[in-house]
């Protein structure tokens, strides 16, 4: 992680989440939409309201009446991993979807209209992590950040950054940022010289039953109470909570699987 979460704070703007790359939504796709709405909803505050029909059981997560996310279902006949799944934006879903897959990925979904919120694509990176691809029309996506309980930031957890990097750089245009350090593999992803994403690395320590994913991260208020919360809300802590020069971090899951990452950043 790094300072580009200061980037997508509450003062960011409207035109910087919708710049052409720029991570503008986040949406989980569970098996139990209600539990994993009670379960969310307890941790962070979030109310929900229904989403496009279009896209079936889906709502929209809500924090004081401005949304930050979505959760959805997953067809009952389908085995898919529940994961939370960062979207980027674009101001032509089916020129970048077209993009991706002259670039070595995969378009497994769409482009697809959301009714008037907006058209979406979901592909896969030539490594097979998946994201989202956004194009606004009413929908502008996440509406604030900065305040516990929205997205902080995403990162690619991959076996390296040198496989990818190049992919994304394709498909969005990002500007490069390596890690100075030698033995730390990580590349911050840049438009317009404004952090708004990172790819890690980890090589061997790519948890096998997962493969590379994106990793959302979520503002908490304080960060040893939310995880202890989690727990208590049927969640598992996969790696404890620990300093880091962003701010103090750490990595669960939710009730289905659903891994996601919590910050209290430093101020």
């Amino acid at each position: 992680m790094t300072e580009a979460r200061e980037s997508a704070g509450a003062n960011g703007t409207t035109h910087a989440r919708n710049t052409p790359g720029t991570p503008c939504w986040v949406s989980l796709m569970a098996h139990e939409t209600a539990a994993t709405q009670d379960f969310y909803g307890a941790l962070f505050g979030w109310e929900f309201q229904p989403g496009p029909p279009q896209l079936g059981p889906y709502a929209r997560a809500l924090l004081d009446g401005q949304e930050v996310a979505g959760i959805g279902q997953l067809p009952p006949d389908r085995h898919l991993p529940v994961a939370w799944t960062p979207y980027f934006a674009s101001t032509d879903v089916d020129h970048t979807a077209e993009t991706v897959r002259h670039s070595g990925g995969t378009v497994g979904v769409g482009p697809l209209d959301a009714a008037e919120a907006g058209r979406l694509a979901i592909a896969s990176d030539p490594s097979g992590a998946v994201f989202g691809i956004w194009q606004r029309v009413a929908h502008l996506g996440t509406e604030i950040t900065g305040v516990p309980g929205t997205p902080a930031w995403n990162e690619l957890v991959t076996r390296d950054t040198e496989s990818v990097v190049k992919f994304y750089k394709g498909v969005f245009g990002y500007e490069l940022q390596p890690a100075g350090s030698a033995d730390f593999d990580y590349v911050t992803l840049h438009i317009d010289g404004r952090p708004v994403a990172g790819v890690h690395g980890v090589g061997n320590a790519l948890p096998r039953d997962r493969g590379p994913h994106w990793l959302t991260y979520f503002e908490a208020a304080e960060l040893d109470d939310t995880v202890h919360l989690v727990t208590e809300l049927g969640g598992r802590l996969l790696r404890p909570a620990h300093d880091s020069p962003h701010g103090r971090v750490a990595t669960v899951a939710d009730p289905e699987g659903a891994v996601f990452s919590l910050i209290h950043a430093v101020t």
